[in-house]
C-alpha cells in the first residue's frame, strides 16, 4: 500500500496494458509516463521550464553521482531537490547500485553492501542499503529506490543461473534492510526484482519483494543485453506476481519500441538517457524512423527536423539548420535535439495512454512498429 501523500490508481485498460495516475506530494502524474534523467540534477542543457513544455511530469536524478558531487547534505540544505534544482513536480532517485557496479573498478559486493573505488578521486568508498536510503532521504525524492546487485546479461555461461540467484536472493535481503532504514513518510520506496534472465528466479523474486509491502515495484537487470522477446516474456512473467494496485517501473529502457513493449506488458513508469544522449549525437526519433541528422543530404534541407512534430525544434529550425549546429559543435544544436527526442518520447507515452483509454493500443503499437526504428533516410 502507498503511504499518506500517494495514491495510485489504474484508470483504464487494454488487454495487459494499463493507464492510470500516481499522485505524489509534489504533484500528480499520468502513467505510462516516462522521466527524463536528470543525473546532476538537470537534463543536459534543458532547463525546467522547457522540461514541462515538452510534457515532462516526473524526473529521475542519479544518488550516486549527487552523493560524489555536491553531496547530499548540500543539496538537503537549499531544500532537497525541488528547491536545489528549481523542478518542482515529483523526483524519483535510484539507488546508485548501478553506476557502483558500472563506473567503478575494484568492486567488491557482500553481504554489508558494495565496496568500491570513486572514479571521481579515486578514494574507497563503501555503500550500504541503509546508507542509500539516507543518502536519498537526504535529497528528498518522492519516490527511492532499494539498492539492489545488478547482474550483467547474458549470465556467463558457467555458474551463471548460480550467481544470479545469489544476486537476487541478496537484493531481497537488502531490501529488508532497506524498508527498516526508511523513515520519511512523505517520500515512497520501491523494491527491485531481479534474478538475470530466468523466468523462475524473477518470478521468485517478485513474489518475496511483493511481499515485503513496498510501494512500488521495478524491473532490475534488463536491457543489458536480452532480446526484445524475452525481456517481453520476462516482464510478463514477473507481472503475475506483483500486485495490481502498485506502480510498475521498467528501469533503464528509452527506445521508442522498448517503451510501447514495456506498455503492452503493463509497465507504468520508465526512464532513459536515451532520448538526450542520441540527440547530442544526431540521432533524431521521428514519426518516419530514425534521422541521422549530420548526414551530408540534409545540408541544405529547409524541412523541419521532424515534419510531423509540434516541439519547438520542429517548428522553428530545419534539418540544414540542425546539422549545421552539430557539426560545427555549438552547444545549441545539442540542446535543440536533445529538446525534439525528449518531446518525441514524452509526446508517444501521451499517446500510448490516450490509445489505452480508447481501447486502441494495439493498433497504435502496430502502427508505429515498421517505423519507429527504421531509419528514415
Amino acid at each position: 500500500m502507498l503511504r499518506p501523500g500517494f495514491a495510485f490508481r489504474v484508470e483504464a485498460r487494454d488487454g495487459t496494458a494499463r493507464a492510470g495516475r500516481l499522485e505524489t506530494p509534489h504533484g500528480s502524474v499520468a502513467t505510462p509516463a516516462f522521466l527524463p534523467v536528470a543525473t546532476y540534477g538537470a537534463v543536459r542543457g534543458i532547463a525546467p521550464p522547457e522540461l514541462a513544455g515538452a510534457g515532462a511530469q516526473m524526473l529521475l536524478a542519479n544518488t550516486y553521482h549527487l552523493h560524489e558531487r555536491p553531496g547530499e547534505d548540500a543539496v538537503a540544505a537549499l531544500g532537497g531537490l525541488h528547491g536545489f534544482t528549481g523542478w518542482r513536480g515529483p523526483w524519483l532517485t535510484d539507488s546508485g547500485g548501478f553506476q557502483v557496479t558500472s563506473l567503478s573498478d575494484l568492486l567488491e559486493i557482500d553481504e554489508q553492501g558494495v565496496t568500491f573505488r570513486s572514479p571521481v578521486d579515486g578514494r574507497r568508498r563503501f555503500l550500504s542499503p541503509e546508507r542509500a536510503v539516507a543518502v536519498q532521504e537526504a535529497l528528498g525524492s518522492d519516490v527511492a529506490m532499494v539498492l539492489d546487485e545488478c547482474r550483467p546479461l547474458p549470465e556467463p555461461e558457467v555458474d551463471g543461473h548460480a550467481r544470479a540467484r545469489a544476486a537476487a536472493d541478496r537484493t531481497l535481503r537488502w531490501a529488508e534492510r532497506s524498508l527498516r532504514a526508511h523513515t520519511r513518510p512523505d517520500q515512497a520506496l520501491f523494491g527491485i526484482v531481479q534474478g538475470g534472465g530466468s523466468e523462475a528466479l524473477r518470478r521468485a523474486s517478485a513474489r518475496a519483494t511483493a511481499g515485503l509491502g513496498f510501494d512500488g515495484h521495478a524491473h532490475g537487470g534488463l536491457g543489458l543485453g536480452e532480446d526484445r522477446g524475452r525481456r517481453a516474456e520476462l516482464v510478463a512473467a514477473v507481472h503475475d506476481e506483483l500486485p495490481e494496485e502498485a506502480p510498475r517501473y521498467l528501469m533503464g529502457l528509452g527506445r521508442p519500441l522498448d517503451l510501447l513493449d514495456g506498455v503492452a506488458a503493463g509497465i507504468d513508469l520508465f526512464d532513459c538517457v536515451l532520448p538526450t544522449r542520441n540527440g547530442r549525437h544526431g540521432l533524431l526519433f521521428t514519426r518516419a524512423g530514425l534521422v541521422r541528422i549530420r548526414n551530408a543530404r540534409f545540408r541544405a534541407d529547409p524541412s523541419p527536423p521532424d515534419p510531423a512534430c509540434a516541439c519547438t525544434t520542429c517548428r522553428q529550425h530545419s534539418r540544414g539548420y540542425l546539422r549545421h549546429l552539430l557539426h560545427v559543435n555549438e552547444a545549441l544544436g545539442a540542446r535543440l535535439a536533445s529538446l525534439h527526442n525528449l518531446h518525441f518520447t514524452l509526446r508517444l507515452l501521451e499517446e500510448a495512454r490516450e490509445a489505452v483509454a480508447a481501447g486502441r493500443f494495439d493498433a497504435l503499437r502496430r502502427e508505429l512498429a515498421g517505423v519507429l526504428e527504421t531509419p528514415a533516410e
